[in-house]
């Protein structure tokens, strides 16, 4: 797939997902970022490639109701901008804040913002357990790609309403990473719910979205000081 392919793959995906004409050109907008600005952190830049492994990827998330109803999102370790911009492209009417604390992932993500005119999305500079405005502001929150199921939980739970849901999206399903995190989500006031296996794209093996939906406060020692969460996780410690 050439440049021309990766253009009818989008407009496929524009199609399937009832996009408008604008928001398909903001979506070429992040493409076409993705494959001029050096400093992309992303090993997929290609268009070719990034129309399915970034866009077709994230919007797999618009097939979840919690997740085309939502008016506000928190993007956990936005990185490259996926699932987060992509996201904020085809639900103009939501708020999604980018959270990244790698200062030049930061920087990276606001000319991509800029460049795609993806005015719906705010760049966050900070930690999960560092955005005191986030906490219990929003309806979803999204994870691709971030860490251990449990950690991901840990980061999300205190930023999630009640009633809010986390979509983690992960790969090959692991019992025991599993097992942990449902432990962590009963600590934290989360409750799992549903794991929906996706193929956003041909050849596209071992895809999930795992959800959990916040139906308790989460208690008031989280979130953790920065980093603890990864050193000492809850639902116990994980065979690497």
């Amino acid at each position: 797939m050439g440049a021309d392919g990766a253009s009818a793959r989008l407009s496929e995906l524009a199609r399937h997902h009832h996009l408008r004409p604008r928001q398909r050109a903001q979506l070429a907008g992040v493409l076409d970022m993705l494959a001029s600005d050096p400093q992309a952190p992303t090993s997929v830049c290609a268009p070719e490639r990034a129309v399915d492994v970034h866009i077709a990827d994230s919007l797999a998330a618009l097939d979840l109701e919690a997740v085309r109803g939502s008016r506000q999102i928190a993007d956990l370790g936005a990185g490259a901008g996926f699932p987060g911009v992509a996201l904020a492209v085809a639900l103009p009417s939501a708020k999604v804040s980018l959270l990244e604390s790698q200062r030049r992932k930061c920087e990276f993500l606001r000319r991509l913002c800029a460049s795609a005119g993806v005015e719906n999305a705010r760049v966050v500079c900070a930690r999960a357990e560092e955005w005191p405005e986030g906490l219990g502001d929003n309806d979803v929150a999204v994870a691709r790609a971030l860490a251990p199921q449990p950690v991901v939980l840990e980061y999300a739970a205190p930023l999630l309403r009640e009633g809010g849901v986390l979509v983690d999206w992960r790969g090959r399903r692991r019992p025991q990473e599993e097992r942990a995190a449902r432990v962590a989500a009963h600590e934290l006031g989360l409750e799992a719910i549903e794991v929906v296996a996706t193929a956003p794209f041909g050849g596209a093996i071992d895809r999930y979205l795992h959800l959990y939906m916040k139906v308790s406060a989460t208690p008031r020692r989280f979130p953790r000081r920065p980093g603890a969460a990864r050193k000492r996780p809850l639902g116990g410690a994980l065979q690497a």
